[in-house]
Protein backbone atom coordinates (compact mmCIF):
# COMPACT_ATOMS: atom_id res chain seq x y z
CA UNK A 1 0.00 0.00 0.00
CA UNK A 2 2.64 2.35 0.78
CA UNK A 3 4.85 1.63 -2.47
CA UNK A 4 1.63 2.47 -4.18
CA UNK A 5 0.84 5.99 -3.01
CA UNK A 6 4.54 7.06 -3.23
CA UNK A 7 3.74 6.06 -6.90
CA UNK A 8 0.45 7.86 -7.22
CA UNK A 9 2.63 11.10 -5.79
CA UNK A 10 5.01 10.52 -8.13
CA UNK A 11 2.79 10.14 -11.15
CA UNK A 12 0.90 13.32 -9.60
CA UNK A 13 4.63 15.42 -9.60
CA UNK A 14 5.07 14.34 -13.06
CA UNK A 15 1.97 15.41 -14.37
CA UNK A 16 1.71 18.79 -12.89
CA UNK A 17 3.87 21.46 -14.66
CA UNK A 18 6.59 22.87 -12.37
CA UNK A 19 6.50 26.62 -12.02
CA UNK A 20 10.22 27.08 -13.27
CA UNK A 21 9.09 25.85 -16.71
CA UNK A 22 6.29 27.70 -17.03
CA UNK A 23 7.88 30.70 -15.97
CA UNK A 24 11.11 29.93 -18.81
CA UNK A 25 8.09 28.65 -21.41
CA UNK A 26 6.49 32.75 -20.53
CA UNK A 27 10.19 34.09 -20.58
CA UNK A 28 10.79 32.63 -24.07
CA UNK A 29 7.65 33.45 -25.54
CA UNK A 30 8.20 37.10 -24.57
CA UNK A 31 11.49 36.99 -25.70
CA UNK A 32 9.88 35.66 -29.36
CA UNK A 33 7.69 38.46 -28.95
CA UNK A 34 9.97 41.40 -28.10
CA UNK A 35 12.69 40.06 -31.33
CA UNK A 36 9.70 40.28 -33.69
CA UNK A 37 8.98 43.46 -32.25
CA UNK A 38 12.46 44.16 -33.07
CA UNK A 39 12.38 43.08 -36.60
CA UNK A 40 9.45 44.85 -37.58
CA UNK A 41 10.58 48.00 -36.49
CA UNK A 42 14.11 47.50 -38.14
CA UNK A 43 11.91 46.73 -41.34
CA UNK A 44 9.60 49.65 -40.65
CA UNK A 45 12.79 51.99 -40.80
CA UNK A 46 14.27 50.60 -43.81
CA UNK A 47 11.29 49.95 -46.13
CA UNK A 48 10.63 54.05 -44.84
CA UNK A 49 14.02 55.28 -45.92
CA UNK A 50 14.32 52.83 -49.07
CA UNK A 51 10.90 51.23 -50.25
CA UNK A 52 10.68 47.88 -50.73
CA UNK A 53 12.35 47.13 -53.74
CA UNK A 54 15.26 48.82 -52.55
CA UNK A 55 15.67 47.50 -49.12
CA UNK A 56 17.25 44.14 -48.66
CA UNK A 57 16.86 41.71 -46.01
CA UNK A 58 20.68 41.95 -45.52
CA UNK A 59 19.96 45.98 -44.80
CA UNK A 60 17.20 44.88 -42.60
CA UNK A 61 19.61 42.27 -40.66
CA UNK A 62 22.10 45.00 -40.21
CA UNK A 63 19.43 47.50 -38.89
CA UNK A 64 17.80 44.48 -36.46
CA UNK A 65 21.68 43.94 -35.52
CA UNK A 66 21.01 40.28 -36.45
CA UNK A 67 21.95 37.60 -38.28
CA UNK A 68 20.02 36.44 -41.91
CA UNK A 69 19.49 32.87 -40.39
CA UNK A 70 18.17 34.26 -37.12
CA UNK A 71 15.91 36.50 -38.75
CA UNK A 72 14.98 34.12 -41.32
CA UNK A 73 13.43 31.95 -38.41
CA UNK A 74 10.96 34.84 -37.65
CA UNK A 75 10.21 36.22 -41.15
CA UNK A 76 11.04 34.27 -44.03
CA UNK A 77 10.62 37.13 -46.71
CA UNK A 78 10.06 40.08 -47.42
CA UNK A 79 6.84 39.63 -48.17
CA UNK A 80 6.41 38.02 -44.71
CA UNK A 81 7.75 41.15 -43.25
CA UNK A 82 4.61 43.06 -44.80
CA UNK A 83 2.13 40.65 -43.55
CA UNK A 84 3.91 42.04 -40.21
CA UNK A 85 3.93 45.70 -40.32
CA UNK A 86 0.49 45.74 -41.62
CA UNK A 87 -1.01 43.48 -38.96
CA UNK A 88 0.14 45.36 -36.33
CA UNK A 89 -0.74 48.52 -38.26
CA UNK A 90 -4.15 47.06 -38.64
CA UNK A 91 -4.10 46.01 -34.27
CA UNK A 92 -3.55 49.60 -33.64
CA UNK A 93 -6.19 51.25 -35.88
CA UNK A 94 -8.46 48.86 -33.92
CA UNK A 95 -7.22 49.90 -31.13
CA UNK A 96 -7.18 53.42 -31.56
CA UNK A 97 -11.19 53.26 -32.68
CA UNK A 98 -11.57 53.67 -28.84
CA UNK A 99 -11.04 56.82 -28.89
CA UNK A 100 -14.37 57.59 -29.99
CA UNK A 101 -16.02 55.24 -27.61
CA UNK A 102 -14.47 57.45 -24.80
CA UNK A 103 -15.21 60.64 -26.49
CA UNK A 104 -18.20 62.87 -24.68
CA UNK A 105 -20.11 62.77 -28.03
CA UNK A 106 -19.44 61.14 -31.83
CA UNK A 107 -18.05 64.24 -33.16
CA UNK A 108 -15.18 64.85 -30.57
CA UNK A 109 -14.68 61.29 -30.80
CA UNK A 110 -13.54 61.52 -34.87
CA UNK A 111 -11.81 64.51 -34.64
CA UNK A 112 -10.06 63.02 -31.92
CA UNK A 113 -9.17 60.00 -34.25
CA UNK A 114 -8.70 61.79 -37.44
CA UNK A 115 -6.04 63.71 -35.22
CA UNK A 116 -4.11 60.76 -34.12
CA UNK A 117 -4.36 58.93 -38.05
CA UNK A 118 -3.70 61.92 -40.02
CA UNK A 119 -1.23 64.63 -37.93
CA UNK A 120 0.20 62.69 -34.77
CA UNK A 121 1.70 59.74 -36.98
CA UNK A 122 4.90 60.28 -37.71
CA UNK A 123 6.49 60.67 -41.34
CA UNK A 124 8.20 57.28 -41.25
CA UNK A 125 4.81 55.69 -40.14
CA UNK A 126 2.98 57.55 -43.04
CA UNK A 127 5.27 56.93 -45.86
CA UNK A 128 5.05 53.53 -44.92
CA UNK A 129 1.48 53.14 -45.17
CA UNK A 130 2.16 54.75 -48.85
CA UNK A 131 4.70 52.27 -49.50
CA UNK A 132 2.01 49.39 -48.75
CA UNK A 133 -0.35 50.78 -50.68
CA UNK A 134 2.04 51.30 -54.00
CA UNK A 135 2.94 47.61 -53.44
CA UNK A 136 -0.32 46.35 -53.34
CA UNK A 137 -0.26 47.39 -57.00
CA UNK A 138 2.11 45.34 -57.87
CA UNK A 139 1.83 41.84 -56.11
CA UNK A 140 -0.78 40.05 -55.69
CA UNK A 141 -0.13 38.60 -52.07
CA UNK A 142 0.17 42.19 -50.64
CA UNK A 143 -2.73 42.96 -52.93
CA UNK A 144 -5.10 40.44 -50.71
CA UNK A 145 -3.37 41.68 -47.30
CA UNK A 146 -4.20 45.19 -48.11
CA UNK A 147 -8.00 45.24 -49.48
CA UNK A 148 -8.69 42.31 -46.40
CA UNK A 149 -7.16 44.91 -44.12
CA UNK A 150 -9.20 47.91 -45.70
CA UNK A 151 -12.29 45.80 -45.85
CA UNK A 152 -12.26 44.86 -42.20
CA UNK A 153 -11.41 48.43 -41.33
CA UNK A 154 -14.16 49.98 -43.64
CA UNK A 155 -16.22 47.86 -41.80
CA UNK A 156 -15.61 48.99 -37.95
CA UNK A 157 -15.81 52.77 -39.45
CA UNK A 158 -19.23 51.26 -40.97
CA UNK A 159 -20.54 50.21 -37.62
CA UNK A 160 -19.40 53.42 -35.69
CA UNK A 161 -21.48 55.61 -38.11
CA UNK A 162 -24.33 53.25 -37.80
CA UNK A 163 -23.91 53.18 -33.74
CA UNK A 164 -23.86 57.01 -33.52
CA UNK A 165 -26.85 57.44 -35.96
CA UNK A 166 -28.72 54.60 -33.29
CA UNK A 167 -27.67 57.01 -31.07
CA UNK A 168 -29.14 60.22 -32.93
CA UNK A 169 -25.73 61.98 -32.59
CA UNK A 170 -25.67 62.20 -36.95
CA UNK A 171 -28.48 62.65 -39.85
CA UNK A 172 -30.57 59.35 -39.93
CA UNK A 173 -31.22 58.63 -43.11
CA UNK A 174 -27.23 58.32 -43.84
CA UNK A 175 -25.57 56.22 -46.10
CA UNK A 176 -22.91 54.26 -43.48
CA UNK A 177 -21.41 52.13 -46.82
CA UNK A 178 -21.11 55.28 -48.48
CA UNK A 179 -19.89 57.51 -45.29
CA UNK A 180 -17.37 55.31 -44.55
CA UNK A 181 -16.06 55.08 -47.88
CA UNK A 182 -15.65 58.76 -47.97
CA UNK A 183 -14.07 59.02 -44.51
CA UNK A 184 -11.03 56.43 -45.85
CA UNK A 185 -10.99 58.20 -48.80
CA UNK A 186 -10.25 61.79 -47.25
CA UNK A 187 -7.79 59.78 -44.53
CA UNK A 188 -6.34 58.13 -48.01
CA UNK A 189 -5.81 61.38 -49.66
CA UNK A 190 -4.06 63.15 -46.66
CA UNK A 191 -1.61 60.58 -45.49
CA UNK A 192 -0.66 60.64 -49.37
CA UNK A 193 -0.29 64.34 -49.39
CA UNK A 194 2.11 63.78 -46.67
CA UNK A 195 4.04 60.98 -48.04
CA UNK A 196 4.68 63.22 -51.51
CA UNK A 197 4.32 66.63 -50.43
CA UNK A 198 7.45 67.80 -48.29
CA UNK A 199 6.39 70.50 -46.10
CA UNK A 200 2.71 69.49 -45.96
CA UNK A 201 0.53 70.86 -43.31
CA UNK A 202 -2.03 68.38 -41.84
CA UNK A 203 -2.34 70.24 -38.77
CA UNK A 204 -4.15 73.68 -41.20
CA UNK A 205 -5.82 71.04 -43.21
CA UNK A 206 -7.80 69.28 -40.38
CA UNK A 207 -9.85 71.62 -39.51
CA UNK A 208 -11.45 72.41 -42.71
CA UNK A 209 -11.45 68.24 -43.40
CA UNK A 210 -12.94 68.19 -40.12
CA UNK A 211 -16.31 70.86 -41.64
CA UNK A 212 -16.94 69.34 -44.83
CA UNK A 213 -17.11 65.70 -42.73
CA UNK A 214 -19.46 67.49 -39.92
CA UNK A 215 -21.69 68.95 -42.76
CA UNK A 216 -21.94 65.33 -44.51
CA UNK A 217 -22.64 63.40 -41.45
CA UNK A 218 -24.65 66.31 -39.11
CA UNK A 219 -28.76 66.21 -38.89
CA UNK A 220 -30.08 69.11 -41.18
CA UNK A 221 -29.84 72.10 -39.60
CA UNK A 222 -26.01 71.30 -37.74
CA UNK A 223 -24.09 71.79 -40.74
CA UNK A 224 -21.28 74.52 -39.47
CA UNK A 225 -21.61 73.54 -35.62
CA UNK A 226 -18.03 72.11 -35.84
CA UNK A 227 -16.59 70.18 -32.89
CA UNK A 228 -13.14 71.02 -31.90
CA UNK A 229 -10.16 68.91 -33.30
CA UNK A 230 -7.97 69.79 -30.37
Amino acid sequence: MLRRNKSAVANDAAATPQPKGRSMRRANAQLQSDRRTEILDAAERCFARSGFHQASMQDICAEAGMSPGNLYRYFPSKEALIAGISERNRAEAVASFALVDQAPNFFDGLAQLARHHLVDRSDAEVGLCAEIMSESRRNADVARLYQDIENDIKARIAAMLQLACERGEVRADLDVDAAATVLMVLGDGMSWRRSVEKGFDAERVLPLILTMVHCLLAKPGACGKTESAS
